[in-house]
């Protein structure tokens, strides 16, 4: 599908096999991509916020500079996606399969991440103390940026994963260059 720039904004592609697509710049607000298969598709710059990505399948997708405000991303696979810049505000994750994907200035403020699966993930992201990390598992490599009242403060390797682990996550931060 070619929807570079257009407004889709409420449809219904749940399920659908869109696989090679092209997003780019598109407005997807609250569009309907449960379970839908969207391999290597392209939706950098698109607007996703309160979409609904329910155990979709996002490999190799670019969502750089995508915004996914309160967006459901829940059991989705995101396995080598491309997020860099993306606006994930308040966007929930629970169960989430990040293996192998770029993670670089998301923004994870207020988000759920909770029972979420990383796996060799670049995690330059940023977190508050809203975001929920719970049975979360696996690794990443920080650093993060924690966003706190009147400032933020950048986390890395021990101070990283016990802050990790104090939110009941089990994810190792892997220090050093791969």
């Amino acid at each position: 599908m070619d929807a570079v720039g257009r407004d889709l904004s409420g449809a219904d592609l749940s399920g659908g096999d869109w696989s090679e697509s092209w997003f780019t710049g598109a407005d997807l607000r609250n569009v309907n991509l449960a379970g839908a298969e969207l391999y290597r598709s392209d939706a950098q710059g698109a607007d996703l916020s309160g979409a609904d990505l329910t155990g979709a399948s996002l490999v190799r997708v670019n969502l750089d500079d995508a915004i996914l405000r309160h967006a459901t991303l829940d059991r989705a696979d995101l396995v080598k996606a491309s997020l860099f810049g993306v606006d994930a505000f308040g966007a929930s994750c629970r169960g989430t399969r990040f293996m192998g994907a770029s993670l670089l200035e998301v923004d994870f403020r207020c988000a759920d991440l909770r029972d979420s699966v990383f796996d060799q993930n670049s995690f330059k992201v940023i977190i508050d103390r809203r975001t929920r990390l719970s049975g979360a598992s696996g690794s990443v490599l920080g650093p993060v940026v924690l966003a706190e009242e009147g400032g933020s403060r950048e986390l890395s390797g021990p101070e990283l994963q016990e802050w990790l682990r104090e939110r009941g996550g089990c994810v190792q931060v892997v220090t050093g260059s791969r």
